[in-house]
């Protein structure tokens, strides 16, 4: 066996192509090239240069990847949180996107390097990364928060209202006996006063499942007008009012509450949270409307928010910035 059968076939190539080519056109690639780096050859005709370093590049990812990149998504917030403790480093990040319509949860592995921006050398900021590793949670809202967001302070027709309330029964909180007393105690639950002081602060008071079923099968209204005349002695003036006056259908004054208390969970999977809910009714002519409001949804929205955020956080020992990353 000779010496040519004992040398690298693609190393003795080069070196055939190298002699054959006139003053030596095709320059062998460096030892120190990295991706990323300019690899520049001079072809034989009028000496043109081309850069190839896209072709080692493709040669390279054929057999593995150079570096991670890709955005994963996940269904559950377990799973990004594993998923970012199996690739994160002191430098990676979460950010918590707070959007009522689509929160979402986004970690980048390969976030920018802490710290005010480095000196630039030949491979630029030292400290910049390409933060394009990445992972994203778009949590998902419950069926039970979108059922009634979708309806809240939308008018119904007494069927509908019917229909909507048997439907969704199960959400229905009865009032406990602290609540419907109205009184702030020390022997509540810290829950029970927080729903008593909501009701005080908008005058309202709780009612329970069985009476809204009850008005949406056989609730009518009947409206009574009353003539006053109040007349200013002294100038002889008069002026006339029409007192308006809602009654039932055996002429008794309506008195319904005003408020219920729904326990739904924000997220998919995630806990109920105790919210009221305004009721209210309008007449027009023959016809009533009524109104299911949820009051400040937006404080159940950011709780439930937070709190998963929070747990994101303090198991992956990430900081987290509320927004969404550089592109």
């Amino acid at each position: 066996m000779n010496d040519l059968e004992l040398e690298n076939p693609v190393a003795t190539m080069r070196d055939t192509m190298i002699n054959l080519l006139p003053g030596n056109a095709i320059e062998p690639l460096a030892e120190d090239w990295a991706p990323g780096m300019a690899d520049l050859i001079t072809l034989p005709h009028q000496r043109h240069v081309k850069d190839i370093a896209e072709h080692h590049v493709k040669a390279i990812e054929a057999i593995k990847p150079i570096r991670r990149t890709g955005t994963a998504r996940f269904t559950e917030l377990q799973s990004i949180i594993d998923w970012t403790n199996r690739f994160k480093d002191e430098d990676s990040a979460l950010f918590a996107n707070p959007d009522p319509n689509s929160p979402s949860l986004c970690s980048v592995i390969n976030y920018h390097q802490s710290g005010p921006m480095g000196e630039f050398g030949s491979m630029g900021d030292p400290k910049a990364r390409k933060g394009d590793h990445r992972a994203t949670y778009d949590f998902p809202l419950s069926d039970e928060w979108k059922a009634w967001m979708d309806i809240s302070g939308q008018g119904l027709d007494k069927d509908d209202m019917g229909e909507f309330i048997e439907a969704n029964a199960k959400d229905i909180f009865d009032p406990t006996p602290a609540i419907l007393s109205g009184r702030i105690s020390d022997k509540n639950e810290a829950w029970e006063d927080r729903l008593i002081e909501t009701a005080m602060n908008i005058e309202g008071r709780y009612g329970q499942l069985t009476q809204l079923l009850q008005m949406s099968k056989r609730f009518q209204i009947h409206e009574t007008s009353d003539l006053t005349v109040i007349t200013n002695r002294d100038t002889g003036e008069a002026e006339v009012q029409f007192l308006n006056e809602h009654k039932t259908a055996d002429g008794q004054k309506v008195n319904i509450p005003n408020l219920i208390i729904i326990a739904i969970p924000v997220f998919r999977g995630g806990a109920p949270y105790r919210m009221p809910v305004r009721f209210r009714y309008r007449k027009r002519g023959a016809n009533i409307s009524f109104i299911l409001s949820i009051y400040n949804p937006e404080k159940a929205f950011e709780a439930a928010f937070k709190e998963a955020v929070t747990e994101a956080t303090e198991k992956t020992e990430l900081p987290t910035f509320f927004g969404t990353p550089e592109r």
